[in-house]
């Protein structure tokens, strides 16, 4: 397989990964609107992350029956608690419950489209202050994303204006913006675990939280459906964005991810017998146009890796780990620390866990 088989048949995977977690994500604002009607919002969202963090702790389990499937991530590591705290205040804490509080008072329509706002936190935070890279496409792609969030927040036929709710989703967004480019940082290491301590960690805080406002917890059975909308819509989903955010960057993975709102939206249509409108099929069009100028982005120059030595799931028959180990070198994925030597070579790529370069003019982007 050559060069340019080999970067579309790699990129195949995160993509579909992305929109499987965008699914999940997006049907997550409709069925904790249908849950907030009796449910108050701070033990909702503790319900929702212990949800994820439980879901999560039963695949680890179960992956711990595949041994090669464990020894191929790399574990986290004390270093890597900075980031991984930051997550779970941001995004874990801080987040759904501005999110919860904003959609009490916001059509659950209108809160799945606001969500389109993510990825453009998440892109303008991983540029501005993570020095990821971001194309004209890229940008284009974010203002057309943009561009369609606010065509179905306009309020026609009267003055127009965002409320309160809307503003604690975008505020919400903002948060998960800045939790998905601290998870960027550790994106390499075991997603299973990641989102169990995050899950866990962010569940136990916003619980102890409720029980100090002296919120009023919700009976057994809807405790047990708030878990389990968590473990897929914040368990399973932040799993399948991490894997897909190892291979194509923070600001390319959350375009993509841009896309949660859309099925969103289709499944408030769906529960609540919403009208279809105009402004909708729009938007629609908008959103998959936004999608479509991501993915036929083309980044490609010369460029230097560094040397390095970190850890991370690998394979030996891809660009950047020839190096020889004891470990299979037939393909296998497996995880250990490795070093890599400086190299300098031109192909196409993402900004993965090897392509956190600079940029120049000797950048190309289209």
């Amino acid at each position: 397989m050559n060069n340019k088989g080999a970067y579309k048949s790699q990129l195949l995977l995160p993509i579909l990964q992305v929109l499987l977690a965008a699914a999940l994500f997006g049907a997550s604002a409709p069925a904790a609107k249908l849950l907030l009607s009796r449910v108050e919002p701070v033990p909702l969202a503790s319900f929702l992350y212990l949800g994820s963090g439980l879901g999560a702790f039963l695949l680890l389990l179960l992956r711990k029956t595949r041994k090669t499937w464990t020894q191929a991530e790399a574990p986290l590591r004390l270093k890597d608690l900075p980031w991984l705290s930051g997550a779970v205040l941001a995004g874990g804490v801080a987040a759904p419950i501005v999110f919860l509080f904003g959609l009490k008072s916001t059509p659950a329509a209108t809160a799945s489209l606001l969500l389109n706002f993510e990825a453009v936190a998440t892109t303008l935070i991983a540029v501005l202050f993570f020095r990821e890279s971001g194309g004209l496409r890229t940008w284009i792609a974010v203002a057309v994303i943009t561009l369609a969030s606010i065509l179905l927040s306009l309020k026609w036929g009267g003055a127009w204006g965002f409320s309160l709710g809307a503003l604690g989703v975008l505020g919400a967004c903002v948060l998960w913006g800045a939790d998905n480019n601290f998870t960027r940082a550790i994106s390499g290491k075991d997603p299973f675990a990641i989102v169990v301590i995050k899950g866990l960690a962010a569940g136990l805080f916003s619980l102890v939280l409720a029980l100090l406002l002296r919120q009023k917890l919700p009976p057994f059975e809807l405790i047990a459906l708030a878990l389990a909308i968590g473990s897929l819509s914040y368990g399973v989903s932040i799993v399948l964005f991490i894997l897909a955010m190892r291979n194509m960057g923070a600001a390319r993975s959350s375009a993509l991810f841009g896309t949660a709102p859309f099925f969103g939206m289709l499944l408030s249509f769906l529960l609540f017998r919403e009208t279809f409108t105009w402004q909708f099929a729009v938007s629609a069009l908008l959103m998959v146009a936004g999608a479509w100028l991501l993915l036929g982005e083309r980044h490609a120059h010369i460029h230097t890796h560094g040397p390095i030595v970190h850890e991370h799931r690998h394979r030996h028959d891809d660009l950047h780990h020839a190096h020889s180990d004891n470990e299979s070198t037939t393909g296998d994925s497996h995880s250990h620390l490795h070093e890599h030597e400086q190299v300098t070579h031109s192909h196409r790529h993402k900004p993965d866990l090897h392509h956190r370069h600079k940029h120049g003019r000797a950048g190309k982007e289209s």
